[in-house]
């Protein structure tokens, strides 16, 4: 029996990096956007219903995340169709996903993972956390969003302090190798349970 981690954390955080680290540890890592990605790319499960219900959403083939954005911008009522077609298909993945992982610690890289209970169906959680002027630094130093762009997806997020207060592990990424100490330790404490169980 494999242990189930949900791993979440805010924009800007750290959490593909430290995700990474989990992968680089010997856990087996599901990522939801990696996931989805692979549903809208050509030949993926969600290009015909998408293309069903958003025609002008399939570009070469593939689900146009950017065609998707403006047009739920433009017809908000979408977004509940769209998540109708999406969600099934991400948790198929994710079940085909846990069917074939070997490892005895499976990390579930999940954004919104408290915002959908998807916590509930997880043995244990881990929020990556660091202090809000450094994620804002982070996120905007990447040069790919605006300051309001950036408050407007943090506003859509759970609060890092609930998500941490939520959370069985708190992995602060304040430095890689502090982050990297940290995961270490979550993934020893887990197997402690393992060997215990």
């Amino acid at each position: 029996m494999s242990f189930r981690l949900g791993l979440t954390g805010s924009i800007g955080v750290g959490k593909s990096t430290t995700a990474q680290m989990f992968a680089d540890a010997g856990c087996a890592v599901w990522d939801a956007d990696a996931a989805v990605h692979r549903l809208y790319a050509a030949g993926g499960a969600a290009v015909a219903p998408m293309g069903a219900l958003v025609p002008g959403a399939i570009v070469n083939g593939a689900v146009s995340r950017e065609v998707l954005k403006a047009e739920i911008g433009e017809r908000p009522e979408l977004l509940p169709k769209i998540e109708a077609i999406v969600h099934p298909l991400v948790a198929a993945d994710r079940t085909a996903f846990i069917a074939q992982a070997t490892a005895d610690i499976l990390v579930f890289d999940i954004p919104l993972l408290f915002e959908t209970g998807g916590d509930k169906a997880m043995d244990a959680t881990a929020c990556v956390s660091i202090p809000a002027d450094e994620q804002a630094a982070r996120v905007l130093a990447r040069g790919t969003m605006t300051p309001e762009q950036f408050q407007a997806i943090r506003a859509k997020q759970m609060p890092n302090d609930e998500k941490c207060a939520r959370a069985d592990y708190v992995i602060v990424t304040d430095t890689l190798e502090h982050a990297r100490a940290q995961v270490h330790s979550v993934i020893s404490r887990i197997k402690e349970q393992l060997a215990n169980a």
